[in-house]
């Protein structure tokens, strides 16, 4: 670890994240009860709160879009063998398949993990209309992930009350490493002179707003935009001077690499839907740091 003296304290601290979010993951072993999540990013927080004594498994792998996914017919039967569920909240997938959820395992204890955290809300015109869209994203933030933790924290001392302390000692442990990351995040951004970026998939309403930054979509509830709304969008980010466009690792970076042209921005591919959470949530703060270098 000599080699950690000659970097910045930010990227040490990333490093140290990354490698205890590795740790992180168990091995499944005897018969531990089993919850099942969303997405990775909630195995990251169950799994550091639970320890070992939960096995968790997400229902959505990583490199699929948690708003189209389909579970397998597998993954249905297993989810009765369940004891719960954590969900985010609100996504297309979970809109979709929780109540089918719960008609499959009518014993089955669901849990909205984002319940507390005050939603980040758009207004968006569709053709003569306006139509206000509420982010799904809240695990993407700091402030959310502290908030996606304690509710974890709640749902396993519920579930099994004898390992209550475990987790509350292991919540401690977490919400420090979550502070750690924001304070990486902070230092990263800090003197940022353009807060404005633009996104494929808008996914970073939670992220742009503890930062100050502001997030310009180029999709919007799953349409491409138009000729006329490419223009302005195109027109817009220019007069913010946006420089980085950020493209999810689920979706083509084809789809963008036009739109970047236009607008004179790089284009970088993030994994919000990763399980590393520390780790991706500082390199999307590093990308929009550093623009177009």
């Amino acid at each position: 670890m000599k080699e950690m003296r000659h970097l910045p304290l930010w990227l040490c601290l990333l490093l140290v994240c990354c490698l205890t979010a590795c740790r992180g993951e168990q091995v499944p072993v005897g018969d531990r009860p089993v919850v099942v999540v969303s997405i990775e990013p909630l195995r990251y927080f169950t799994e550091q709160i639970a320890g070992d004594r939960m096995r968790v498994v997400t229902m959505v792998p990583g490199g699929s879009s948690p708003e189209t996914y389909e579970p397998s017919p597998q993954q249905l039967v297993d989810l009765d063998n369940s004891v719960a569920y954590f969900r985010v909240g609100t996504l297309g997938f979970e809109q979709t398949w929780m109540a089918k959820f719960v008609d499959n395992a009518p014993g089955l204890k669901v849990y909205d993990t984002s319940e507390g955290i005050d939603p980040v809300r758009e207004d968006r015109r569709h053709a003569v209309r306006m139509v206000t869209l509420t982010d799904p994203h809240t695990w993407t933030s700091p402030s959310g992930a502290r908030v996606i933790a304690r509710n974890i924290c709640r749902a396993l001392c519920e579930l099994d009350s004898a390992g209550a302390s475990d987790y509350r000692r292991r919540l401690d442990s977490l919400t420090a490493r979550i502070d750690s990351v924001d304070g990486v995040v902070r230092r990263v951004l800090a003197g940022v002179r353009h807060r404005s970026f633009l996104v494929y998939h808008p996914t970073f309403g939670h992220f742009a707003r503890d930062y100050g930054l502001r997030q310009i979509s180029i999709e919007s509830e799953g349409r491409e935009p138009t000729p006329a709304q490419l223009r302005r969008l195109v027109s817009r980010c220019r007069s913010e001077q946006v420089e980085v466009v950020l493209v999810q690792k689920e979706y083509d970076p084809s789809a963008v690499s036009q739109i970047a042209r236009d607008v004179g921005a790089r284009v970088a591919t993030v994994d919000p839907l990763a399980y590393d959470w520390p780790g991706e949530t500082a390199r999307v703060a590093y990308e929009i740091a550093h623009g177009k270098k």
